[in-house]
């Protein structure tokens, strides 16, 4: 029974840190367990682990286990599973044979375990799934990360096998796998799949409208392909249209061109979209339109002008703006980031507009502490809403007297600012006692 946990529980284990010992480690105020380099002879420790909600394998050996013969559980056995009380098991440091893999991941039904996650493993091998056709798995979130098998492409068969626990499925990531293509028949198995996390990879253009066909992917909410090869927007506007309930999509740290605005359509579902350190140097068209957040941050933008009736969250940090965009065009809006551009000065028009959002920030920007200008921001920050980083990242730039300087500490009283507004009433005041006087 104990090799059968290590091979359910744990799947083995490759390489241990140096010094530390080949055995389990439990904390028992946060419910988790961590085991090292187990192999047959000190399985035994695993015990302790058994209640965990959480538990992590680092390293061991696998492979000699690959031969091993696997059969079916006694009712005991099945009830020892079932009262585990294991939701996560990840996986790290192992090669793991395909073909134990596909013997002992059917043996995962008597347990309660909702996530498995695989990090830093190699894929060996090509195992039998057919036991697995039919079977029904209680994993919903399944992660990869930094692990090296054969191409997924020519496993249609394996897949196939596993369509009745994929059709389940609800989380997937597959990220810093080097995954150049994603077959369309993995989408149209992944029937119930809320999000797709498929970042750090080598994903280009073209590879997106194969993986996301027609009826691929049909509950899928959440897109994640930050740091990947993509270059052209309007290829991934393309690449990514057939996808009905999409609303998350996450396109950062991706080089795109924006080119000539195309008729792509988005999906119409989408709403938060993220285009953040992606080298843009103007505002890609067309967007979607019903965005309610919109992430341009870290870009090379110098103007923005576009209108969206339903946004409420705009990301323009880390770019090159010299005015505030008009949120007369956001009628929605409530949030408003701005922080290290080259905006010099709050136009008041555009303060009275700025107070009534929730959160705004334009910290790092080389303001003019002119009058209108200093006074512009403090009136902003008298509203509260002026978001982190007032007083001390709102400094002046010019004029040359109050550079360096807090913009909170720049005076802006009335008698400075607009001296005509105090001389005028009082040159009055004195008229009118030169009357009264005469």
């Amino acid at each position: 029974v104990a090799v059968l946990l290590l091979l359910l529980l744990g799947l083995g284990l490759q390489v241990a840190a140096e010094g530390r010992r080949n055995r389990c480690f439990f904390n028992r105020t946060q419910e988790f367990c961590v085991c090292y380099n187990l192999s047959e002879e000190t399985a035994g420790s695993i015990i302790q682990c058994l209640a965990a909600t959480v538990v992590e394998f680092w390293g061991g050996d696998l492979e000699k286990y690959a031969d091993f013969p696997v059969t079916d559980l006694d009712d005991s056995t099945i009830d020892t599973l079932g009262s585990l009380i294991i939701q996560k098991i990840i996986i790290g440091n192992v090669l793991v044979p395909e073909v134990l893999l596909a013997r002992v991941l059917r043996f995962f039904s008597y347990t309660h375990v909702r996530e498995l996650a695989f990090d830093s493993c190699i894929f060996q091998g090509t195992g039998d799934w057919s036991d697995m056709d039919g079977q029904d798995l209680p994993i919903l979130s399944l992660s990869f990360h930094n692990v090296t098998c054969a191409p997924l492409t020519g496993h249609e068969p394996a897949f196939s096998s596993l369509g009745r626990w994929l059709g389940t499925l609800e989380e997937l990531a597959v990220t810093g796998s080097r995954v150049t293509s994603l077959p369309c028949a993995i989408g149209r198995l992944l029937r119930a799949l809320r999000s797709l996390d498929l970042a750090h990879n080598s994903l280009g253009d073209g590879s997106l409208a194969p993986a996301f066909c027609q009826g691929a992917f049909p509950q899928l909410q959440r897109l994640s392909l930050h740091h990947n090869n993509l270059s052209s927007y309007h290829g991934v506007c393309e690449g990514v249209g057939l996808l009905p309930q999409l609303q998350h999509l996450d396109l950062s740290h991706n080089e795109l061109r924006a080119g000539p605005s195309s008729p792509c359509q988005w999906p119409a579902s989408l709403q938060h979209f993220n285009l953040s350190n992606t080298g843009l140097d103007e505002v890609p068209a067309p967007l979607p339109p019903h965005l309610q957040v919109l992430d341009m941050s870290h870009n090379h933008l110098h103007t923005v002008d576009i209108s969206l009736s339903s946004l409420r969250k705009l990301f323009l940090n880390q770019n090159l703006l010299q005015a505030v965009p008009s949120i007369r065009n956001y009628p929605m809006l409530d949030t408003l980031h701005l922080d290290n551009n080259s905006i010099s000065e709050l136009p008041r028009a555009e303060v009275k507009l700025l107070g009534r959002l929730q959160d705004v920030a334009v910290a790092g920007n080389p303001f003019s502490c002119s009058c209108s200008g200093a006074g512009g921001l403090q009136a902003l920050a008298a509203t509260g809403h002026l978001g982190q980083g007032w007083p001390g990242d709102y400094r002046c730039h010019s004029p040359e007297q109050y550079q360096g300087w807090q913009v909170a500490q720049v005076p802006v009283s009335v008698l400075r600012c607009d001296p005509a507004a105090v001389v005028a009433p009082l040159c009055v005041v004195l008229a009118l006692l030169a009357v009264a006087g005469a």
